[in-house]
């Protein structure tokens, strides 16, 4: 997730049916954190270090059940923060302290996948080395260490980073520091199973460009292309168990829209890559703004139309080929409804089981505002602000629904309808 100028990362075309919701019926500090960390990975007696499963990414996304992200947490800060202390980048935009008791109540929660998207570049050096501060790297492996205490998944990535716009006149200066970048992580964490997994790039695209969050140009989905293969064949030359390790590669800006996913080349050769896609879809519904878009129940004709044409894209372009894939970054910012949240909730992650996709909701801690509001565990409390929504989640990745029971199921249409009647009594009564 970028910022609220997100038109939808490759959301599609169907928006327009949310507006049209008839009451009628259905016919249609700096390291607060518990766990302390060495600064080097050699020599550690973290869990999940060690031997590396030789099993391929369709094999392993098959034990990923629903994912939380730690966001606007380690890939916070801007220009301001540069050389700045770990804790203070951490908490630049208003999130706390990321302990191993927040992680912990993510697990008992149901979650058995991290991801924890980190901004390197404040705390990288100049040209030509980009040295990533020892601070920062201990800082990382302690959070990543939470979710691995916890036998969960976690999903590092670089996130946030402003240096890799896919243009061929950045192609070069953006490969060499990719590579360096990731050379240093690859061999800070060299010796985690397969419960580690390295995201390449988030959301690759020319910044502040028409073509931004439109699914890009044939030209800059190409250098997104190159930069992945980079991404790869860098981690693969690298010791420990990278030479296993699996990886998530994006298209352009890791857009759901079918262009972008059509011209996304994976490397071949290669069983433990994941294709990586964020959808925040039907975008009125869960990405803009305002009341008129509140509004999603399944039942009520074409509202799951974006959906499921996403479901049979991913299912067309990579599943039915035997190609991993993970919907890294998925949500619905609250509008103050809750019940609608969670009745979307239940129908995207159901139907995204139906294909073997797991997903990974982003969380930024936002709760309060005219902002992005994804929050849904209060950090500072431990407490979930949006239950149902969190129980959706985790009852809809254990399998309590099925696509056509939840389009037949009538009952939050009717308890809309009644709320209309009460409404419309109450003010003729006045």
């Amino acid at each position: 997730m970028f910022s609220f100028k997100k038109a939808a990362a490759g959301v599609l075309s169907c928006t327009m049916l949310l507006g049209s919701l008839v009451i009628s019926g259905c016919s249609d500090s700096n390291t607060s954190g518990t766990q302390s960390a060495d600064n080097t990975s050699n020599g550690s007696s973290t869990a999940h270090q060690g031997e590396i499963k030789d099993i391929s990414s369709v094999e392993l996304v098959k034990d990923m059940k629903i994912g939380w992200s730690l966001g606007n947490t380690l890939d916070a800060g801007n220009e301001s923060n540069r050389g700045q202390a770990p804790g203070s980048i951490e908490k630049s935009w208003g999130n706390p302290d990321t302990t191993k008791e927040m992680i912990d109540e993510i697990k008992k929660a149901g979650f058995n996948v991290l991801r924890v998207p980190t901004t390197w570049d404040w705390s990288t050096g100049d040209a030509p080395d980009y040295k990533i501060s020892e601070e920062w790297l201990a800082r990382v492996k302690e959070v990543v260490d939470y979710g691995m205490a916890n036998d969960m998944y976690v999903i590092l990535n670089i996130h946030h980073e402003t240096w890799h716009d896919p243009l061929e006149e950045n192609y070069e200066a953006a490969s060499d520091r990719l590579k360096k970048v990731w050379t240093q992580i690859g061999n800070y964490f060299e010796n985690y199973d397969e419960h580690l997994i390295f995201e390449g790039l988030n959301e690759p695209r020319v910044r502040k460009s028409d073509e931004e969050w439109n699914g890009g140009s044939p030209a800059t989905r190409e250098i997104v292309n190159k930069l992945d293969a980079d991404f790869v064949s860098t981690i693969r030359s690298l010791g420990g168990n990278n030479k296993l390790r699996h990886l998530m590669i994006p298209g352009y800006a890791a857009s759901s829209s079918e262009v972008a996913l059509k011209d996304l080349k994976i490397p071949e050769n290669d069983d433990k890559l994941i294709v990586s896609v964020h959808a925040y879809t039907p975008y009125n519904f869960a990405l803009a703004e305002g009341k008129p878009g509140a509004l999603w129940v399944a039942c009520k004709e074409g509202f799951t139309t974006d959906i499921d044409a996403l479901a049979n894209t991913l299912k067309t372009l990579f599943i039915d080929k035997g190609q991993a894939v993970i919907i890294g970054e998925f949500g619905a910012r609250s509008k103050d409804n809750e019940k609608y949240r969670a009745e979307w909730a239940k129908y995207y992650v159901t139907k995204m089981n139906t294909i073997g996709v797991p997903c990974v909701w982003w969380d930024n801690g936002a709760f309060t505002g005219s902002g992005e509001l994804f929050g849904l565990l209060d950090r500072r409390t431990l407490e979930w602000k949006y239950p149902l929504v969190k129980e959706a989640l985790i009852s809809a990745v254990n399998g309590e629904y099925t696509v056509d029971g939840l389009k037949s199921d009538k009952t939050i249409l009717e308890e809309l309808m009644n709320e209309a009647a009460a409404e419309k009594t109450d003010s003729k009564s006045e």
